[in-house]
């Protein structure tokens, strides 16, 4: 069943106490409201507007750099208005098609979690994970006024499911100045079937400054860190000048290839799709494709590292050798780290290069050419 997503991120969560808003507070190293987009693009939504103040949309693509079928929306004064600001831009598709409505403070979302509510919505117009209330509930202020009996109350949680236009004309219903709790209360009260669907308790919200430090546990369980290796090797001819790491070096050779040749970007490269297992250098950039001819390197290198974003994931840290009798790596070792850093959006100090000799044993000891070797940590979603 194919659906859609509202990702509502406008909120300041002044709650959570001071610095950034909740949605873009980092959380296992990415923005929270990143979490959401990638669980939604994963489950096949076939778009997902995601919903911020409009002083956020131009750090948007920053903190979704790699994912795709998004769009920035900027959001209301309330949550409701920012839930109707990005039904409008929900386009193309049935009318009937399910759209999720997602808090962005919950990132936990899962693929099994929007299963299940795709299935409660086929004989229902909205659903709703939720939990029984498992604790004793009190009213009062400072003492206890009355014990309140639990038996059938639910703690309603999000993503929240629909038919598109029938929650569109719900909201269209709704009172002018009231502001709704969640979503279905507003398809409920236009005379919705809103279906309870089984919530799970990882779909927790970020509220308090202490959700945090809960989160960083649960997100710390839900990666698994990848190695990936990557070897390139060119020979010698005419130039005057070597390309390697993305840092010109004037030499009195130069280096044979399709592309600029530069050996070290190009075992990075490979380390880095052989991290997410994702094929190699060869078969995204064919040498006989003539659009890659004479091109930089650091294009292919930025394409892997896009590809693992897009799977939710990150590179950790690279680190390169360079095997040469000539030219000399070192003056230019600082230049070639601050530039693979730049191109993997990396701190330098998670970015190693190195340089060897063969003592003049075979190719590379013979002057006929250069190899590079690379190894690659990634961090990715199971």
């Amino acid at each position: 069943m194919t659906f859609s997503a509202v990702i509502v991120a406008a909120g300041e969560g002044l709650r959570a106490g001071p610095g950034a808003p909740k949605a873009w507070r980092l959380l296992g190293g990415r923005p929270v409201l990143r979490w959401s987009v990638e669980a939604m693009t994963a489950a096949g939504a076939r778009q997902v507007a995601v919903v911020v103040a409009p002083d956020r949309l131009d750090s948007l693509a920053d903190a979704l750099a790699g994912l795709t079928r998004w769009r920035a929306v900027a959001g209301g004064r309330t949550r409701a208005e920012s839930v109707l600001c990005g039904l409008s831009e929900i386009g193309g598709g049935d009318g009937d098609e399910p759209v999720l409505i997602h808090d962005a403070a919950r990132p936990f979302v899962a693929r099994q979690h929007i299963e299940v509510l795709l299935e409660a919505l086929r004989d229902a117009d909205g659903a709703v994970p939720a939990l029984p209330v498992a604790d004793t509930l009190k009213r009062g202020d400072a003492v206890v006024e009355a014990t309140v009996p639990r038996t059938g109350l639910w703690r309603a949680q999000t993503p929240q499911a629909f038919r598109r236009d029938r929650l569109a004309a719900a909201y269209a219903a709704w009172p002018a100045g009231e502001d709704p709790t969640d979503d279905a209360s507003v398809v409920e009260r236009a005379g919705g079937r809103v279906a309870l669907a089984a919530g799970d308790p990882i779909l927790m919200k970020l509220t308090y400054p202490e959700d945090f430090l809960l989160a960083e546990h649960i997100a710390a369980g839900q990666r698994m860190v990848r190695l990936g290796q990557g070897v390139d090797a060119h020979r010698f001819g005419p130039g005057d000048a070597v390309w390697l790491c993305g840092v010109r070096i004037p030499h009195d050779r130069g280096l044979v290839g399709h592309s600029d040749a530069d050996c070290g970007l190009h075992a990075l490269t490979d380390a880095v799709l052989g991290a997410i297992a994702d094929g190699d250098i060869g078969q995204h950039f064919p040498p006989s494709d003539p659009q890659w001819k004479g091109a930089s390197s650091d294009r292919f290198l930025a394409h892997a590292a896009a590809r693992v974003a897009a799977r939710g994931g990150r590179i950790l840290n690279a680190d390169v050798t360079l095997i040469c009798e000539r030219p000399k790596i070192g003056p230019h070792r600082d230049a070639m780290r601050a530039r693979v850093a730049e191109i993997l959006r990396l701190p330098i100090d998670r970015v190693s290069v190195k340089a060897t000799t063969t003592e003049g044993m075979g190719f590379t000891g013979r002057g006929e050419g250069l190899m590079a070797q690379a190894v690659v940590t990634v961090e990715t979603p199971f």
